[in-house]
């Protein structure tokens, strides 16, 4: 078990596979973002016009403004988590794009994070996208200044989801076993983290468990920084988020090493 808590072998090379990533992105971008982009915007208005025409506010603010901020957190993780499974595990196994990488000088720890930081790049279009689509409905209470750290948040948790999912292709026999990953580890932190009802109305149970969910405090601290109920203690969350996309980036390095070196 020590093994993929060791630090891993990464430089800067790791930028040629983010470069590779990028200039590949840029021959389907359109359809990319409108597939990435589609179901979170449709969920924003849909429910938050919906549902939000039954409520007359939620902690303070309107339903659609409420699930807003939990919106742009969630574009982030499915934007990660999509091109750090899918993606990488065709890249992996199906096109053999990293056994042609391990030709030239850089190692698996430069093409693991390579990948993980496209992740997160796409996280940041995607979420920065959202977040420009809610700044132009008016959704945005906060200063204008805190566009900055949610920008900055968006990128942090595409880092901790895209680590996350290559954990998961570091796992995985085939591309079925997405469908457990996402069914048993996405979709209780889309219901359970507070994006779309306060956590103070589940069951005591249900509210431990949404707390060991670390979408939850993302959503925390990105509702503080979009409504006008900024907390101190919401981002206090951020360095829990950091701590443990470290974790996971070196666990996810070792992993792929791992399976890639058998």
């Amino acid at each position: 078990m020590k093994s993929i808590f060791k630090v891993p072998d990464i430089s800067f090379r790791a930028y040629r596979v983010w470069q590779r990533n990028r200039d590949s992105y840029k021959r389907f971008y359109k359809a990319n973002l409108i597939g990435s982009l589609g179901e979170p915007v449709m969920f924003l208005f849909g429910m938050g016009l919906g549902i939000g025409g039954y409520l007359a506010s939620m902690e303070g603010v309107s339903y659609i403004q409420f699930i807003a901020s939990g919106i742009i957190m969630v574009t982030a993780m499915y934007s990660a988590t999509f091109e750090c499974t899918f993606g990488s595990y065709t890249r992996m196994m199906g096109q053999k794009t990293y056994d042609g990488i391990l030709a030239t000088p850089l190692t698996v720890g430069d093409i693991v994070m390579g990948d993980i930081l496209w992740g997160a790049t796409k996280s940041l279009i995607s979420g920065g996208i959202m977040l420009a689509i809610i700044i132009i409905a008016g959704l945005m209470k906060g200063p204008v200044i805190f566009i900055i750290p949610i920008l900055m948040l968006i990128f942090l948790v595409g880092l901790m989801f895209a680590s996350m999912a290559m954990i998961a292709t570091a796992l995985s026999p085939s591309y079925e076993f997405f469908s457990y990953y996402f069914t048993l580890t996405l979709t209780p932190m889309f219901f359970f983290s507070g994006v779309f009802f306060p956590l103070e109305k589940f069951p005591l149970i249900i509210k431990g468990i949404s707390y060991l969910l670390p979408l939850t405090y993302a959503v925390n601290i990105s509702r503080s920084l979009v409504t006008e109920n900024f907390s101190y203690i919401a981002l206090s969350g951020f360095p829990l988020l950091l701590a443990l996309t470290i974790i996971l980036v070196i666990v996810a390095v070792n992993m792929i090493e791992k399976r890639v070196v058998k």
